[in-house]
C-alpha cells in the first residue's frame, strides 16, 4: 500500500486511463478517468489513486478520510509490535580474576537470554597494550563459559584503540 499522505485523490489524479476497483471491490476495468469521477461523485465517496506505478494506475473508490485513517492504524499497529533492540556493554580487564570472569560471564548470558546484543569489551591500559594476546584469549574464555548455542558472534574480537571488543547476539528470537 502506499503511503496516505503523498496519494492523489479526484481531480488531482493527471492521468487519461485508470483501472478502476469499485468501493465493494470489484474490478471494472480500464475507464477514463473522468467516467471514474463521475462514479464515485454519485456514490459520495473519491476517487484514490492507490498504485500510481502500475500502467495504467489503479484507482479506488473510497472514502479517503476512513481509507487514510486505516492505513495511520495499520502502521501505529506495527510500530507497537516491534521490539526496540538494545546493546548492553560488558567492560573488563585483561588481568580480571577468575570469579570476577564468571560474574561477567554470567551478566553476559543473563542479556543474551532477555535477547540484547552484548558488546564485550576490554579495556588496555599504558604496557597492556603491548599484550593484546591477553585480551584474545580473555574473550575466548567468556565464550566457553556461556551455554552452547545460546548466541551467535555478530563480529568477532578486533581492536579499537585501547579497545578490543567483540559482539555477540542472542540466538533465541
Amino acid at each position: 500500500m502506499a503511503d496516505p499522505k503523498n496519494l492523489r485523490i479526484n481531480e488531482h489524479i493527471r492521468v487519461r486511463e485508470v483501472r478502476l476497483i469499485d468501493d465493494e471491490g470489484g474490478q471494472n476495468g480500464i475507464v477514463s478517468t473522468r467516467e471514474a469521477l463521475e462514479l464515485a461523485k454519485e456514490r459520495n465517496l473519491d476517487l484514490v489513486e492507490v498504485s500510481p506505478n502500475a500502467n495504467p494506475p489503479v484507482c479506488k473508490i473510497l472514502d479517503f478520510g476512513k481509507y487514510r485513517y486505516e492505513q495511520e492504524k495499520r502502521l501505529r499497529d506495527s510500530r507497537k509490535n516491534q521490539k526496540a533492540l538494545k546493546i548492553k556493554e560488558i567492560r573488563m580487564q585483561p588481568k580480571i580474576g577468575s570469579g570476577d570472569l564468571d560474574t561477567k560471564a554470567k551478566h553476559v548470558q543473563e542479556f543474551l537470554d532477555e535477547g540484547d546484543k552484548v558488546k564485550v569489551t576490554i579495556r588496555f591500559r599504558g604496557r597492556e597494550l603491548a599484550h593484546t594476546e591477553l585480551g584474545y584469549d580473555v574473550l575466548k574464555e567468556v565464550e566457553n563459559r556461556l551455554k552452547e548455542g545460546s548466541y551467535t558472534i555478530e563480529k568477532p574480537a578486533a581492536m579499537e584503540g585501547r579497545f578490543m571488543s567483540m559482539t555477540l547476539n542472542s540466538k533465541a528470537k
